[in-house]
């Protein structure tokens, strides 16, 4: 079977990629845990506790309307793992599917979506998003639609050329004229070659998305205080640096980790 030039087994992971998924496997624990921290509620305000420093019954203190850090911090990483993770499977399965789509059936159709792909392309992806999130300010469902249009064409782009390598490979044309059907062609000869890119591909989409949504919070165009979010939560605190240090750093090391466990998950390639 005609073999692409991707990691192969993607679930035997070297020592940095098991410190990649320590790292982010605290941090969906921690997003998990978000309703079971302090009363969890993450917009209860104590006016006359306003920026009081970590305790042990507020181990990150309050913010500057005297909410519970720890507990906005953790819905805040919710928020961010939920928004994308179900915006890079969102791109991941149109992308792969019309990918597999175009190779297959070629002609017209093929170049019709390949035009597409190059003109969405052609915008910057947080352009995209910004579009889309015009129409409802502040919403989350805008930032999800922008965020998987941004991120698909890879995925098509990706698959469209690798399923066509092995489509044409003597193995697919030995299937075919022993009668296997296109579903088991796609599903036992093609989709295995396809796992790992599109599991490097996943990895970096994660990252992109969980970056993108912090960037717009933090310019004021993404979602709105006062929802727990990463990249709101920084602009809210940023005042406050000064005085309470402690509470700014405490998104942007929840940021930081996860950019940094998602880095190091993927694979390392080998010296020649």
């Amino acid at each position: 079977m005609t073999s692409l030039p991707f990691p192969p087994a993607p679930w035997r992971l070297a020592a940095n990629q098991w410190v990649g998924v320590a790292l982010l496997l605290s941090i969906v624990v921690f997003a998990l845990a978000a309703p079971w921290l302090g009363d969890g509620d993450p917009s209860r305000q104590q006016l006359q506790r306003f920026l009081e420093a970590p305790s042990l019954l507020h181990p990150l203190g309050l913010d500057q309307l005297g909410r519970d850090m720890l507990v906005r911090l953790a819905h805040g990483t919710r928020l961010s793992l939920s928004l994308a993770v179900l915006s890079v499977a969102s791109a991941a399965v149109a992308g792969s599917l019309l990918g597999l789509l175009a190779a297959w059936i070629g002609g017209c159709f093929e170049r019709l979506l390949a035009a597409v792909a190059d003109a969405v392309l052609a915008l910057p992806g947080l352009l995209l998003v910004l579009l889309l999130a015009a129409f409802a300010p502040g919403g989350f469902w805008p930032l999800y639609a922008g965020i998987s249009l941004a991120l698909w064409v890879e995925y098509f782009r990706v698959v469209r050329a690798a399923a066509r390598i092995l489509l044409s490979s003597p193995q697919i044309e030995a299937a075919r004229m022993l009668g296997f059907g296109t579903a088991y062609i796609v599903r036992h000869q093609v989709l295995p070659e396809l796992y790992p890119p599109l599991l490097t591909l996943m990895r970096f989409g994660l990252a992109a998305a969980v970056l993108a949504m912090s960037a717009l919070g933090f310019v004021g165009v993404g979602l709105q205080p006062p929802t727990p979010e990463l990249g709101v939560m920084m602009i809210e605190l940023l005042p406050y640096y000064h005085e309470a240090p402690w509470l700014i750093v405490a998104p942007v090391a929840v940021l930081f980790v996860m950019l940094l466990g998602l880095l190091l998950l993927s694979p390392q390639r080998e010296p020649a």
